[in-house]
This record gives C-alpha cells, structure tokens and sequence, in this order.
C-alpha cells in the first residue's frame, strides 16, 4: 500500500517531471527569444490587445496590467483582459502575441463557443477536484480497509481534473488561432514576423499538453491501483 513505491515514480512522477521542465523549456526559450524582436508597427501588448477587441465590437472590455511574468489571463466572470507588465507595455513580437491569445479568450466568450463555456462550467468542479482527490487518498491509506473505496472516490474526482485538461487544449490552441488571424488580417503583423508569432504560441501551448499528459499518467496509474485492489 505504500504511496511513494518505483511504478509510481517511474511511470507517473518522472514522465511528468521530464515533460513539464520540456515544455517549460520551450516556451522561456521561445519567449526570451521573441521578447527582443521589436514588432515593426512599434505597437504594445496592450494596444494590440485593444485594436483586436475594439474590431470585435468588445469596447468597454477593459485591458489592464497585473504583476509577475506570463502571468497573463483572460477573467471571463470579470469579462477582463490582464496582461503582465512586459506584454502589456512590451513592443515585441513576444508581447504582441500573447496579448493577441488572451484577446483570442475574448473572441471565444463573446461568440459563446461551446468548448470554452464547457471549460468556464468545469473551472469550480476542476479546483475541488484538484484540492480534494490527494486528501481522499491519504485517508484511504489512513483507513486501511476502506482503501479500495477511498481510491475509487479519489479516481473519480481526479478524472474532473484530466476532463478539464483535456478541454482545455483545444480551447488554447483555438484561442491562438484566432489570434493569428485577428494579428495579420488587421495589419498588426507583417509577414515575416509570423513565424515568430507562432513560435511564441505553440511553444505557450506545449505547457497545456505537458499538463494533460501528467494528468492522464496520474490517473491510469491510480486506475490501475484501484483494478488491482478489487483482484
């Protein structure tokens, strides 16, 4: 019954310690790169974002600035963009596209596309999950001969945790498209400036599907726990 034992460091912490320290790689690397390309139209993060929003129609959306680095968000309950300082006042290909992808969420919630409201519906469901379903299974190793329930409670909670990673994807990578799209047809980015624009957005999506793919480790490998205790 021990929690630390090799299946679980090798197949589950290790795998996801490699991928995630990857994805993280990528997306500083990516980042740091393109965060000292000046975009030629000499615009901000936060003028980008404004341009893209007001061509929508989402005028009185304000754009504001929070501190921290990548620690830029949409706030679909605020109906808010939030840009970190260095994208909010940057003029770098780097500033412009993640300013571009949060603008992307905006697009998304005011065209009421589906998966983005499914994720918006999960986010409560999500953070009970991901608080709820360790505590669950230290009690089940607590009560010894309720294990095999505790366990079975735990992996169905957690499976709302890679249900929302697996939402979450799509609905990044959408949000990233439609920032591309909204950057060229407008005229904020020349042509050879989308390659970079691109690198910077993929690479900022590779850390979603190094999450996901955690979170789908975690879950067979307490799956396959749980198939084992019913044996």
């Amino acid at each position: 019954m021990k929690f630390w034992n090799p299946h679980y460091i090798w197949f589950v912490m290790l795998p996801g310690l490699v991928i995630g320290l990857w994805a993280q790689w990528k997306l500083h690397s990516a980042y740091g790169k393109y965060s000292k390309v000046p975009i030629e139209s000499g615009m901000t993060g936060a003028e980008v974002a404004r341009r893209i929003l007001d061509q929508a129609g989402l005028n009185n959306m304000p754009v504001e600035e929070v501190e921290g680095q990548l620690s830029d968000h949409y706030d679909p309950t605020k109906r808010a963009l939030f840009l970190s300082s260095d994208n909010f006042n940057g003029r770098t290909i780097a500033a412009v596209g993640v300013a571009a992808h949060e603008a992307g969420h905006a697009l998304q919630h005011q065209a009421a596309w589906g998966l983005f409201n499914l994720r918006m519906a999960l986010v409560p469901a999500a953070q009970f999950s991901s608080m709820a379903w360790g505590f669950i299974i230290m009690l089940g190793f607590i009560f010894h001969a309720l294990f095999a329930k505790f366990l079975l409670i735990a992996v169905i909670i957690f499976s709302i945790t890679t249900l929302f990673q697996l939402i979450t994807l799509p609905v990044e990578y959408d949000a990233s498209a439609r920032a591309k799209q909204q950057l060229f047809r407008l005229g904020l980015v020349r042509e050879d400036e989308r390659s970079g624009v691109s690198k910077v957005l993929n690479a900022a999506a590779l850390t979603y599907v190094a999450a996901l793919v955690t979170s789908i480790l975690e879950l067979l490998y307490w799956i396959s726990r749980a198939q084992n205790n019913r044996n």
